[in-house]
């Protein structure tokens, strides 16, 4: 063990204390190592959570054996949900319309966790546990991890002050709520105490974020799922793969004349042929981003509300931007 034991076992019982606080009645559940811990955890408190698991029918979806694995080790209610093409025309621009964006990543995420909670709530669940916050407290994602010592915690500290969830207030659009028990105040406030050596180091070989995370509760969940490699959302429900549905079912010409369209009309520079699919949805729903922008501070791409010093646009999903000032 690399973290000091006072550490891991302080990450333990703040842990455990708020999956106690913050207890549903479901799990929207990846088999990856927050949700694992969660589901665990939610054991030892005596509940009983039933787990649901999205997988899109047109790709491999790394998550199911893993998911199965865990759930049936705890005696839970395991669900695997499968996300078809013809559901997608019905769940996109309910997605769409709760975050109130057209960006690929945002919306291929979302759409999993909406496939979720639709089918919780339809077996009378009404309180979803998610793994967010996970991976922005604990330096989860790749992008962290790699980055030098001196430069992680400056990264890390801006990112919290951007962070935001989708599944609050898909929840909420279904009348249901979300609960994430790492982002409870005193699991953020014991996560700003941490140092990169607490968050990052190295396990057979290769570099991990989430270090504590996976010192303390390895014993509890399994080497196998303590140490699986951070699979985000996208990947491990197969969403990532809807760059490439869309680029097989929108013809060329439709893709062309979608580009031409949005800019000459709206003033939105579209990326590719699922961007085109998303903002469609977008605008059978809202007016043009630049439309209902309330301030000068603009994304160059999309015209929509950006903040001053913000090199990425939540409504286009833009990166890097450089926000403009319109007279």
């Amino acid at each position: 063990m690399t973290v000091p034991p006072g550490t891991v076992a302080r990450c333990r019982t703040l842990l455990m204390e708020s999956v106690e606080r913050n207890m549903g009645d479901s799990i929207m559940f990846s088999g990856g190592l927050d949700t694992t811990i969660m589901a665990h955890l939610s054991v030892i408190a005596g509940a009983k959570p039933a787990c649901y698991t999205v997988a899109f029918t047109e790709a491999d979806a790394p998550d199911i054996p893993f998911a199965r694995s865990v759930a049936r080790k705890l005696g839970l209610e395991w669900n695997l949900l499968r996300l078809t093409p013809e559901m997608l025309n019905e769940e996109l621009p309910q997605v769409i319309r709760i975050l109130k964006t057209f960006d690929p990543m945002e919306v291929r995420n979302g759409v999993a966790v909406y496939h979720g909670l639709l089918a919780a709530r339809e077996e009378g669940f009404s309180k979803a546990m998610t793994g967010d916050a996970a991976d922005e407290l604990f330096a989860g994602y790749s992008f962290s991890f790699n980055l030098r010592s001196e430069e992680l915690m400056d990264k890390l500290r801006a990112l919290w002050r951007v962070m935001h969830f989708s599944s609050g207030p898909m929840a909420a659009g279904l009348s249901m709520s979300a609960s994430l028990p790492f982002l409870d105040p005193a699991v953020a406030a014991f996560a700003a105490t941490l140092g990169p050596s607490d968050l990052v180091g190295v396990h057979d070989s290769k570099k991990f974020g989430k270090l504590i995370l996976r010192e303390a509760f390895e014993e509890m969940i399994g080497s196998e799922v303590a140490w699986r490699v951070k699979t985000p959302i996208e990947y491990g429900s197969g969403t990532t793969h809807l760059p490439r549905f869309y680029e097989a079912r929108v013809s060329d010409e439709a893709f062309r004349a979608g580009v031409s369209s949005s800019m000459a009309k709206d003033g939105v520079k579209i990326r590719d042929k699922e961007h085109l699919q998303y903002y469609s949805f977008y605008r059978s729903i809202f007016p043009p981003p630049s439309a209902t922008a309330t301030t000068r501070c603009r994304c160059p791409d999309c015209g929509g509300d950006v903040r001053p010093e913000s090199r990425f646009c939540t409504t286009c999903g833009s990166y890097p931007i450089a926000p403009v000032i319109t007279s």
